[in-house]
């Protein structure tokens, strides 16, 4: 089965780009061929209309939380809802969301989704560090304007697949410790040493139960040099997509009943309400 493991930024540039790893997944092997850059949006639409089968991790929120959604009296059927935030465009989707966040109580400015508090991941209403919100406004109408599947979410094209990844909930399975950042000064070699050995987890196996990892020696060093991290969360989303298509017959690992507003992160424990 042909993958995509895609570590995502809302402004994509050659500093900063988008970044894709290409993998085959065969029995408990899963081998990442190669990785592309998509520098501008035009590349990561084309990825995106590639003719399937393929199955796509995509390392941002596919949906916004409810209790936010409705605080804002935005639709609550996520097409509709992907479509209202699209025709915003970046500035009043921002000013929307800067209400909802002031007219909170302090401390609990941001709504959560159900998946982010056991995946520890950040509020789709965030906007800064990092720019949650941004991404899902990039992200998710692409998605929808694709045509692709988003189990439990919307019905598009069942030979093209998406599913929501968190790179980070993979990587503290071998350490909590930070390995990565964008600012070169922070790009450290204890940085470096946990991405090695991550990578070594993904390729004894031990990261994934059951899923090794190979890829080129030149692309398995790239990863490990890469101070910001985005070629190794861009493998750390490949294993992801391998679990979700692994899992396919179970809603591909996904809980059967989560809020298709708010959208599920593969890998990220249900919680009591979704066992």
């Amino acid at each position: 089965m042909k993958l995509l493991g895609v570590d995502f930024t809302s402004a994509p540039s050659r500093r900063k780009p988008i970044t894709v790893a290409h993998g085959l997944l065969d029995g408990d092997r899963l081998v990442c061929e190669r990785i592309a850059i998509c520098t501008d949006w035009q590349s990561f639409e084309e990825t995106l209309r590639a003719p399937g089968p393929w199955l796509g991790a995509f390392d941002f929120p596919f949906g916004l939380p409810r209790d936010g959604v409705t605080s804002l009296a935005w639709p609550n059927h996520w097409p509709a809802l992907v479509a209202h935030c699209a025709s915003l465009g970046r500035q009043r989707f921002k000013a929307a969301l800067d209400a909802d966040r002031v007219a909170r109580p302090k401390g609990a400015r941001y709504p959560h989704r159900a998946t982010d508090i056991p995946a520890r991941s950040h509020s789709p209403f965030k906007l800064v560090n990092p720019p949650v919100g941004m991404m899902f406004l990039e992200g998710a109408p692409r998605l929808l304007a694709a045509g692709v599947s988003t189990p439990g979410m919307h019905c598009g094209d069942p030979m093209r697949i998406a599913v929501e990844a968190y790179p980070a909930l993979a990587a503290r399975k071998i350490s909590t410790a930070s390995y990565k950042s964008d600012e070169q000064a922070k790009q450290t070699p204890a940085r470096e040493f946990v991405r090695g050995q991550i990578l070594t987890a993904l390729t004894d196996g031990k990261l994934t139960p059951g899923l090794k990892v190979s890829a080129p020696a030149d692309l398995i060093a790239a990863a490990l040099n890469d101070g910001s991290g985005d070629l190794l969360d861009a493998i750390l989303a490949l294993t992801q997509a391998a679990a979700a298509w692994n899992a396919r017959d179970q809603n591909y690992g996904l809980p059967i009943d989560f809020d298709p507003l708010e959208g599920w992160i593969a890998g990220s424990p249900a919680t009591s309400q979704q066992k």
